[in-house]
């Protein structure tokens, strides 16, 4: 298991900017754009940092433009910073290419790296040969990997006439055959139906578990995020805006809980001191409090003095909500804003 206390992935004011021609318009316009040249910068990223330990599960998340796939893309090597400086497993990834894709796996929901035209256990075997993977390590990783994501229905398929959910998990085992230290999944449940969804998602806490993979998540699909990480990395606009633990920031924007009891008969306008209520449908009424202020059990015991209750459920605030507002209002710090 790998050593949980020591960074694996470290970057410090890393930035992007893009540059690209301004072009005028008409006929004149580019022609004039041929001899004098105006560039115009957009910044991708901008100032990034953030330390991972080896065998954390990160939500790398934000709204479209934000900047997650640059900086995913600067960590895998594929793009050179524009400044800063970053480190994965202790080495810079786009001066060391080869020993860098060593170390990582990726998983794009958009993009495959299977062979269309292979049955999908071929592309397997072009994999372990690209990578050196030993024969012995190989049969026991496709192993493993064949029984938790059940694949042996169509091992000999050709990756052209997979299902999107079979494909993507043909993608994950590919992407974990070589044993990788970090692993990047980029929306890596899109388009998947339920079952789908619920195997990738044991399949992703199983190797952060038990084989103390690094894993990088960045989707739009937040019951991914609060089903499998405990730190998410909020960006919006190039800069890093929140870096914690989901609960704390449940904490500083959720104050806002939902008590939910059924009685055993309706009761026309129940009222509890302390809890607003919030609607009424049949015997279940809906009241919401703030959790700074209002203790549930007190509430709790209150509606059993008052009321005939036979079933009681508190529930959170969605991450979702608490996400969308903080991309509309920006984000405080210091619980400013409440949900």
């Amino acid at each position: 298991m790998p050593d949980m206390t020591q960074p694996i992935i470290q970057t410090r004011d890393l930035r992007k900017v893009f540059r690209t021609v301004k072009r005028a318009s008409g006929g004149l316009g580019a022609l004039r754009t041929l001899f004098s040249r105006e560039y115009e910068d957009r910044v991708a990223v901008a100032d990034v940092t953030m330390s991972l330990a080896a065998g954390e599960l990160v939500g790398y998340i934000g709204p479209n433009g934000a900047g997650k796939s640059t900086t995913i893309k600067m960590l895998t090597g594929i793009l050179v910073p524009t400044s800063g400086s970053l480190e994965v497993a202790g080495i810079v990834p786009y001066e060391h290419r080869k020993e860098n894709g060593r170390n990582i796996g990726v998983v794009f929901g958009q993009r495959s790296q299977l062979y269309w035209d292979l049955p999908l256990q071929e592309s397997f075997e072009l994999l372990r040969a690209i990578y050196a993977i030993p024969r012995d390590r190989y049969r026991q990783n496709l192993k493993d990997f064949v029984d938790i994501l059940q694949m042996d229905d169509f091992l000999r398929t050709p990756v052209r006439q997979l299902s999107l959910g079979q494909r993507m998990r043909g993608d994950f085992a590919a992407a974990m055959l070589h044993d990788p230290k970090i692993v990047y999944l980029d929306e890596p449940t899109i388009g998947l139906d339920v079952v789908a969804k619920e195997a990738i998602r044991q399949f992703i806490a199983g190797i952060n578990a038990q084989r103390g993979t690094t894993v990088i998540l960045t989707t739009h699909d937040l019951a991914d995020v609060e089903r499998l990480c405990r730190r998410i990395v909020l960006i919006d606009r190039g800069t890093i805006i929140y870096d914690g633990d989901v609960e704390r920031i449940k904490s500083e924007y959720g104050r806002y809980r939902t008590l939910v009891l059924r009685f055993g008969q309706a009761v026309e306008s129940p009222q509890l001191d302390g809890a607003e209520l919030a609607s009424v449908e049949g015997t279940t009424a809906r009241f919401r409090f703030d959790r700074n202020v209002a203790r549930p059990d007190l509430l709790i015991r209150q509606a059993g003095d008052r009321y005939s209750v036979e079933d009681v459920t508190i529930e959170e605030p969605e991450l979702e909500s608490i996400i969308r507002r903080i991309y509309v209002e920006g984000y405080a710090g210091q619980g400013a804003a409440t949900l």
